[in-house]
């Protein structure tokens, strides 16, 4: 097992309580595979989800990598980093490494294969508990093969556990094609037991763990990559619209320009569909995001030039600039004794007006939230001919950034490409940090059968700062220049794994 594709899975040996962040989140390991004779009770299945979720919490920084260093906003001046954001990635940069994603997808697998095999020998385990636990095991695993698909394109697809080192791990890689069908029929097979909860008994959880809110944006998400615009826009509107379908409890945009501050600190808001949660306080967890990934100086995540000017020039045409401005209001990015962070994993309130930084560096990771999924419809409905209705819809972000809205009367002079380019300046400035950026430059240049590959490459070069637009241009021609190469110690390893033909060269 140890040679293919750096599939681990460890053994969670706690009982978990629902009441308490600390025990949730705590993960004993103990093996590299959950063995045959472990499926005693639920509590051992909710171990193993449990561990699911520590490991989403490890990845977050490659997360926030592959989702930004490409993107032109963001960039590093390491060594490794600056392969990435310069596309001159090899098989050996460690950047490549996705054996966390497939500890997480091997955790799934084995929750998905073993749980209903509980309830023989734990008569506590209800087919309600059951099915909840295989929501959350569905979802993990199709995020997660998402993910890699944004990244990799081509991977191998893994739908069953390894449990012990004698099975054959040797595994071929499946078109994309093949992944998006199986992410969906994840999503599709997890809301049919209908027992994905709307919420749990507390708040952290209700947003740290997976929810059919949650199930709903996934499915959003991957419909929107795939081209699939009806499908983004109907699970759009089951978040977008559940007041109308008698919900009492679901995510809520949140409207007020100072409640944008909320979403991040202290987190888990009403805007929120699904994030990974650290607490300092009740479990004694720190990330150190501020500190290793976003402090704007050598040795972290840096705003481009690019960025700043964009973000100058929003600040600029703010309507009410004396008042709390939400994003635009140096939220994006805060000075503390002249060193740049990025607010969203520093700060505790308006850096400007209340000085205040986070007494622990324990900030969430969102994965989803509802201004996204706002977002998300606007770009489905732009490609399915309806630019009124997306420009309606970006109002919606301008507004509570105070920005001005766009007018009817402006809105003659938008088609489908001036209004994609609103959106993804939206997205740019509402999401820095929040690992969204070079996937929409990705998807950009993939629609319609590469229609706006050019204009992706464009704003590419124009935020790269540390290689020339002609390396970028030349590089970039090639589309599976756009991914990331699979590891090389997989290669070499796996009998059966090709490397994309862009590295291969």
């Amino acid at each position: 097992m140890k040679k293919t594709i750096n599939i681990l899975l460890l053994a969670a040996t706690v009982t978990l309580s629902f009441t308490s962040c600390t025990d949730w989140l705590d993960v004993l390991p103990k093996n590299e595979q959950v063995s045959t004779e472990y499926w005693k009770s639920k509590e051992e299945v909710e171990a193993v989800i449990n561990s699911g979720y520590y490991q989403m919490r490890q990845a977050v920084p490659s997360l926030i990598k592959w989702g930004e260093l490409r993107g032109g906003a963001m960039f590093s001046n390491g060594s490794k980093d600056t392969k990435l954001q310069d596309f001159l990635m090899t098989p050996d940069n460690s950047l490549c490494d996705y054996g966390t994603l497939y500890k997480i997808i091997n955790f799934a697998n084995s929750v998905i294969k073993n749980a209903p095999k509980v309830q023989a020998s734990d008569n506590t385990y209800y087919d309600a508990v059951m099915n909840s636990h295989l929501c959350e095991a569905y979802f993990q695993r199709a995020y997660c093969y998402l993910i890699l698909v944004k990244n990799f394109k081509e991977v191998p697809l893994v739908l069953n556990p390894y449990t012990d080192d004698s099975q054959d791990t040797n595994a071929a890689k499946d078109s994309e094609e093949d992944i998006v069908k199986q992410i969906k029929a994840d999503v599709e097979t997890a809301l049919a037991t209908n027992s994905a909860k709307s919420t749990y008994e507390n708040d952290w959880e209700t947003k740290g763990r997976v929810t059919k809110w949650a199930l709903y944006a996934l499915m959003a998400d991957v419909s929107l990559w795939s081209e699939d615009y009806d499908t983004c826009k109907k699970y759009c509107d089951m978040i977008l619209n559940a007041n109308k379908s008698g919900e009492q409890f679901y995510p809520r945009f949140l409207k007020n320009t100072q409640d944008w501050y909320t979403i991040f600190y202290p987190g888990n808001s009403n805007e929120s569909i699904f994030e990974l949660n650290w607490n300092y306080e009740l479990a004694k967890e720190s990330n150190n995001f501020s500190l290793s990934l976003f402090p704007m100086s050598n040795s972290g995540l840096n705003f481009t030039t690019d960025a700043i000017a964009k973000m100058d020039e929003e600040v600029a045409k703010v309507m009410n600039p004396g008042e709390r401005t939400g994003r635009m209001n140096l939220a994006t990015y805060a000075t503390v004794n002249g060193t740049k962070y990025l607010w969203k994993y520093y700060g505790n309130d308006v850096a400007d007006i209340e000085g205040g930084v986070r007494l622990h560096q324990d900030a969430n990771f969102i994965l989803y939230r509802v201004a996204e999924i706002i977002l998300m419809k606007a770009q489905a409905e732009v490609m399915t001919g309806h630019v009124s209705e997306a420009i309606d819809l970006v109002n919606q972000i301008r507004e509570r950034a105070s920005l001005p809205v766009i007018t009817d009367a402006e809105k003659e002079s938008y088609g489908e490409e001036n209004t994609l380019e609103e959106i993804l300046h939206q997205k740019e400035m509402e999401f820095f940090g929040e690992a969204k950026r070079w996937y929409d430059l990705l998807w950009l240049a993939r629609i319609d059968n590469h229609k706006y590959k050019n204009k992706a490459i464009e704003y590419i070069c124009e935020g790269n700062q540390t290689t020339k637009a002609e390396w970028i241009k030349s590089s970039l021609i090639d589309n599976y220049a756009w991914y990331i190469p699979l590891p090389q110690k997989d290669i070499e390893h796996n009998q059966l794994l090709v490397q994309n033909p862009y590295y291969s060269k």
